[in-house]
């Protein structure tokens, strides 16, 4: 009788260990990124993936007390990533727009950030206005709202909007006269001109009414991850955790 009881508290032992087991693999967060866009995603040349999303990420499942997964994904295919759940959360510096509000579910903003024009800094291009760039060829990575502001207002000035699947391809061919300008993410530029331009180029200035929000996206019916994700997203800004990872890439505020 007692080998009985005793076989029957093992077994129930063991049970409760393999159900402890499982509630902390599914307490592992996997978040998506690109890995090419400085200094918010980078892998670097030993293959480890870093910058401001990365760190934001690994914050907010500190956070959370979940352990964080970094997956890297080209920007294309990101969203139908998610929706295939590959991952459960996009970090990678993604705006908040109407139109991906139908594809997935966005927390709060993590930074705000304008657009800005970047050309050579022998260029006659003196303003970001659409009427500056009629005849220029213009830059942008795809899939992207410079992508959209390219071709929806340049293009439609006389511009030609060239588009390229990653940040990098787009300032290559900047520095190899392919292109007469490129547009992106503000703070994007000012640490490609600080790091990587050997001083080639200018900053023409913001684009007039392109600010926006970046957000973490989740899947359209993970509303509980969403909430988590947001509740530790005012939780480190109160604390100062993300004034500290901000101080390491910017020396101004982005939220």
């Amino acid at each position: 009788m007692q080998i009985s009881r005793w076989i029957v508290s093992a077994a129930a032992a063991a049970m409760l260990a393999l159900g402890a087991g499982s509630a902390i693999a599914a307490e592992k967060i996997k978040i998506g990124t690109e890995g090419a866009y400085p200094p918010f995603n980078t892998i670097t040349p030993d293959g480890k993936v870093e910058g401001f999303d990365i760190d934001i990420a690994n914050a907010l499942c500190a956070q959370m007390k979940v352990e964080c997964e970094i997956v890297t994904q080209d920007w294309d295919g990101i969203i139908p990533a998610l929706q295939a759940k590959k991952f459960d959360a996009i970090i990678a510096s993604m705006s908040i727009t109407e139109e991906r509000k139908k594809q997935v579910a966005f927390t709060h903003k993590y930074y705000t950030t304008p657009l800005s024009l970047v050309a050579l800094k022998d260029s006659d291009i003196a303003s970001t206005e659409p009427a500056a760039l009629a005849g220029k060829t213009v830059g942008a990575q795809a899939s992207t709202t410079q992508a959209n502001y390219a071709q929806d207002v340049y293009a439609k000035a006389g511009a030609e909007a060239k588009l390229y699947p990653t940040q990098e391809e787009a300032v290559t061919d900047l520095l190899n006269g392919r292109l007469d300008a490129v547009i992106s993410d503000k703070f994007v530029l000012v640490d490609w001109m600080k790091k990587a331009s050997d001083g080639c180029c200018k900053l023409v200035g913001d684009v007039k009414g392109t600010e926006t929000e970046a957000g973490i996206a989740v899947r359209l019916e993970d509303t509980a991850l969403r909430d988590r994700l947001n509740a530790a997203i005012d939780a480190i800004v109160a604390d100062g955790t993300y004034k500290k990872i901000q101080a390491k890439y910017f020396d101004f505020d982005i939220y």
